[in-house]
């Protein structure tokens, strides 16, 4: 792994440097951590990388740069990704009816009534679903994980979106199908099972299983060789344990690296979650967006299909604090609005912390994140395995220590 000195990007090495400790100190001293993992790049070169902590709970080995990750929601801008490269290709268009691919969807209704034992009661939907709507959750779809009402209960209840459960992406897609929507496409915005359903699109409109499309389209041109949706035998020692948080017990283990559920094929192949990564292959994802779609020689999207993929397209312009009714995200709301698979930063001032607009990133519930800010050129992505994302403000954090030790 190739670094260039701060100073030579811009930044300020002794403020840049300030991040390590306080890693330690606030979340790894404390035990709210296992491990953290530091990436910051500008022009697509590497000026930080850090590794602290340990990779598993049986062992001192130290978590380093091949460690591998489950990136959860960070899945999404890659399956994204896919999906545009289809768009390119003429094969399905950003306003075209889900419907049109998936005719499982094709009377699909709005919830009004019902649930808890009794059938449920569906109104027509005012639009269409789009493909737009998967793209940027105005689909009206939901997780059942949200435990918010009937519909997300009746997700539960059928274990429709267990990866290793009864159902493939087909299933999944016709399982959705007979259930209603929480509202009319378009209405609002709900973080939910819509990039899933992109990646059902993807794997209908190319022909390909989902995952030997990411391998022969995404991750083999750009040289991602860590990343997919299982750790191969030969692999598995690099996979780092991973937690989450328990009330009154605090970090307790989740899945464990020498025996985890990513070392098995899944039944359903999660468009929305289910990748596995390393920080040097998704750092070569995010310099691949920064670049505008290529990387040493392999071009994988367009460029200005990039640069519509990362302007706000939420309906009015409107930001997520306006229009969410989600009660689970990976961003906060105020001043952020949503692409084709990023969130967008629309008003730095709103936010509350440094960064720029058209600032674009997501984030997964392990609470790994990326961001890539093409105004000032720089990327970052953080690594550690740690659920639920929103427990700690550290991507809040970090951003803040980032940008401050910009000169």
């Amino acid at each position: 792994m190739l670094m260039t000195a701060p100073e030579s990007h811009g930044f300020d090495a002794g403020r840049l440097a300030r991040i390590d400790p306080f890693l330690k100190e606030r979340y790894l001293d404390s035990g709210k951590l296992a491990n953290a993992q530091l990436l910051v790049a500008r022009d697509g070169e590497i000026v930080h990388f850090s590794s602290q902590g340990a990779a598993r709970a049986d062992g001192p080995a130290p978590v380093d740069d091949r460690s591998i990750y489950r990136i959860a929601s960070m899945t999404k801008p890659i399956t994204s990704i896919a999906f545009m490269q289809l768009v390119e290709q003429g094969k399905v268009a950003i306003d075209t009816p889900v419907h049109h691919v998936l005719p499982e969807f094709k009377n699909i209704g709005v919830y009004n009534g019902g649930g808890a034992g009794v059938p449920f009661a569906t109104k027509p939907t005012a639009e269409p679903m789009r493909m737009l709507d998967l793209l940027r959750h105005t689909s009206g779809l939901t997780y059942g994980f949200q435990n918010r009402g009937n519909i997300d209960a009746a997700y539960r209840a059928g274990k429709i979106d267990a990866w290793h459960g009864n159902l493939d992406l087909d299933g999944l897609v016709a399982a959705l199908g007979e259930l209603p929507l929480e509202f009319s496409p378009g209405e609002a915005w709900n973080y939910s099972l819509s990039t899933d359903v992109l990646g059902a699109v993807v794997q209908r409109v190319s022909g390909q299983p989902l995952d030997l499309y990411f391998a022969e389209h995404i991750f083999q041109p750009l040289g991602m060789e860590d990343t997919a949706f299982v750790v191969p035998a030969d692999k598995t020692d690099r996979l780092v344990d991973c937690y989450t948080f328990a009330p009154g017990k605090g970090r307790v283990m989740y899945d464990r690296g020498a025996e985890s559920a990513w070392s098995r094929q899944p039944t359903q192949l999660s468009g929305g979650g289910g990748l596995v990564s390393t920080a040097l292959d998704y750092h070569r994802f995010c310099r691949m967006c920064l670049n505008g779609g290529e990387l040493e020689g392999a071009r994988v999207i367009g460029r200005k299909t990039l640069e519509l993929m990362t302007v706000n397209h939420l309906p009015g312009g409107a930001d997520l604090a306006s229009l969410s009714r989600s009660l689970f995200s990976e961003a906060t709301n105020a001043g952020v609005g949503f692409g084709l698979g990023f969130a967008v930063n629309l008003d730095p001032a709103k936010t509350m912390i440094p960064g720029s607009v058209g600032e674009y990133y997501w984030g997964g519930m392990f609470s790994t994140a990326f961001f890539i800010d093409p105004v000032e050129r720089l990327h970052m992505v953080f690594m550690t395995q740690l659920s639920p994302s929103s427990l700690y403000p550290i991507r809040r954090e970090l951003k803040t220590l980032i940008y401050a030790a910009l000169t």
